[in-house]
């Protein structure tokens, strides 16, 4: 329930329209590869995360085989992009607010101006945040119990839209009578729709059970059943939402508008309102707080786990680690990214900018996931692994490459800029490299130069690849894919190649341990 909880957040609100403006009626397939990309990618860390099951796991994984510099740009990616999960929850929520139709909610009009969140609703954006903040504050008990509550709403609001747009508007005319019609925009719109259209953000909250860890009861089980069940039930939902979305469309405002021309304020709500379902509508504007106070909830826990294990990492300053003993929570990580994420939704105001930020950093940081859970394979076979992946040595490239395209259909100059921003923390980086361990930075830097040149590959082009990407067309369509595909393989070989044995594989060897003996004592405990 709080990997579900994650999952239906804004996504449900906002991803079907800004799909259908960019693919059209295809959008439906972009959900479909959007939901391939990440399932592949969850089902390395899965065996990750049950054998080292630990809080704010997805921000250690890279460093235990790669030494310091690589653990220190993906957690720093991957911080990143959970520390901008948290406004976007509460912009979503806002941006519906923004269009209420009653008259005594007429103030709330001025909260957005042309898909912006003006300064007044910035406002109440912080206080949103502010209230995130506190659930995570408190107890783990708290926030556990309020999102397996808030997930059985999450999870009937749209299964309720699904069911009444279906009936009120069925216009299966809208998907075309053939193959023109039915991808308007030509295929690459298919996958440019998969990362900025806010798909691959939708599907990324599978990461929280991750970060969880430590804190899941039977990580072997809980943690693997978290990860697909969620991922399955959040898939077949999205897409059913993609499939009404575009049938209820009136076939007259599709001619008159296109697709790219369908402009509305709080889709689901302003389309149940052109189909007279009035009562819907009102509903929608509810889960317009509800599904996203419940992910950005979720995403404080997640991201505040993710900070403290970064200072763990000894690469920030200390003080932002501490634990509340008594709790096990890492309160002042969780103040500091609350603090953080105000600053970042000062910047970027929309929806559709913080998705687009959100998923081609993560996708980076999920670079890291496949090569190292190879070079575990080969540096410790004898790990004790709860589950243990038998098709990793297809899944693992095929999530480097996938993971790759997908950082690509980004476009430019999104994906520089992102690059950029995970390049502002190396100063951070390089501090505690000197007064810890200087010496061996060398070393350190030998491990991660594959993915160091693999960001300048990935920027290079996405500059000169295909007009439909916003490239300066040096390489066509589909011909850039092919040159994607075939660099990223050479880098996924380099990764697994440049493995480290360094005092940080000796935590993961402790972290290991503690994971076999809590899985022995459960063991004798059923005997």
């Amino acid at each position: 329930m709080l990997g579900l909880g994650s999952l239906i957040g804004s996504g449900w609100l906002f991803g079907s329209w800004e799909a259908t403006k960019v693919a059209g009626p295809a959008a439906l397939i972009s959900w479909i590869i959007g939901a391939v990309i990440i399932g592949v990618i969850a089902y390395n860390y899965i065996e990750l995360g049950t054998m080292l099951p630990e809080s704010g796991g997805m921000s250690k994984y890279a460093q235990y085989t790669h030494g310091s510099l690589l653990g220190f740009i993906a957690s720093w990616a991957n911080w990143i992009s959970l520390i901008t999960l948290i406004p976007i929850e509460a912009v979503a929520a806002v941006q519906y607010m923004g269009s209420w139709p009653w008259s005594w909610a007429k103030f709330t009009h001025s909260f957005v101006s042309d898909g912006t969140i003006t300064t007044a609703g910035l406002l109440i954006v912080f206080l949103f945040i502010i209230i995130f903040t506190l659930f995570n504050y408190w107890s783990v008990s708290l926030l556990t119990k309020f999102t397996s509550f808030i997930s059985i709403f999450k999870i009937g609001v749209p299964l309720l839209t699904i069911l009444m747009l279906f009936l009120s508007g069925f216009h299966p005319g809208n998907f075309g009578n053939n193959l023109q019609t039915f991808m308007p925009y030509g295929s690459a719109a298919i996958f440019k729709a998969t990362t900025v259209s806010g798909i691959i953000f939708s599907f990324n909250a599978f990461q929280t059970v991750i970060n969880m860890g430590s804190e899941i009861e039977n990580p072997k089980m809980n943690i693997r059943r978290g990860i697909v069940f969620s991922l399955l039930i959040s898939a077949i939902i999205y897409i059913l939402l993609q499939t009404v979305f575009i049938t209820s469309l009136s076939p007259q405002m599709i001619a008159k508008t296109g697709w790219d021309g369908i402009n509305f304020s709080s889709p689901f709500a302003d389309l149940a309102i052109l189909l007279g379902i009035h009562w819907l509508s009102v509903l929608l504007y509810m889960d317009a707080f509800v599904s996203p106070f419940g992910t950005g909830v979720s995403f404080v826990a997640s991201t505040g786990r993710a900070l403290a294990a970064m200072i763990d990492n000894k690469h920030l300053p200390h003080f932002l680690g501490h634990i509340d003993k008594k709790l096990g929570i890492p309160r002042v990580a969780i103040v500091t990214n609350s603090l953080l994420s105000m600053v970042l939704v000062s910047v970027f105001r929309s929806w559709g900018t913080l998705a687009s930020v959100i998923s081609t950093s993560t996708l980076i940081a999920y670079l890291t996931g496949p090569v190292t859970v190879v070079s575990f394979r080969k540096m410790a076979p004898e790990f004790n692994r709860p589950v243990r992946n038998s098709n990793l040595k297809f899944m693992a490239p095929l999530a480097f490459v996938l993971s790759s395209l997908a950082v690509y259909w980004a476009m430019w100059p999104t994906t520089i800029q992102v690059i950029l921003v995970i390049l502002i923390g190396l100063p951070f980086y390089v501090y505690y490299e000197w007064k810890t361990d200087w010496a061996k930075t060398k070393k350190q830097i030998a491990g991660s130069l594959w993915m160091i040149f693999y960001l300048i590959f990935l920027t290079l082009i996405s500059y000169i690849g295909s007009k439909d990407f916003n490239g300066l067309g040096i390489i066509g369509y589909p011909y850039d894919f092919l040159v994607v595909i075939i660099v990223s393989l050479f880098f996924y070989h380099w990764g697994t190649e440049s493995r480290l044995f360094t005092k940080y594989f000796k935590q993961a060897k402790k972290v290991n341990n503690r994971t076999r003996k809590r899985a022995d004592k459960q063991e004798n405990n059923l005997e």
